[in-house]
């Protein structure tokens, strides 16, 4: 098993951050999916304030420059991205 890490911002609006609070909530089945079929066994996604911290762990055979592509293969995946971004925020 390999994890990894990832720390975003939501963008500091609290309508912004109930919204994304719930898309995950209702987080889209394909979406669920395709996380899966490229090897991700578990995520979690820890928000305190408007910072977000993503843990993610994978089968060993994971490749994070070869896998995390992939995903964009599946058009729900890049709506659910495009959504996402959009309430996001890069850490400075």
């Amino acid at each position: 098993m390999r994890t990894y890490g990832l720390t975003l911002l939501l963008k500091d609006d609290a309508d912004v951050i109930n919204r994304y609070k719930r898309h995950h909530r209702e987080a889209w089945p394909e979406v669920i999916g395709r996380l899966k079929e490229i090897g991700i066994t578990e995520m979690k996604i820890y928000l305190i304030g408007r910072r977000l911290f993503m843990f993610m762990e994978a089968v060993d055979g994971f490749d994070p420059t070869r896998d995390f592509p992939r995903l964009s293969e599946l058009a729900r995946y890049r709506e659910w991205d495009e959504l996402m971004s959009s309430m996001q925020e890069r850490v400075p």
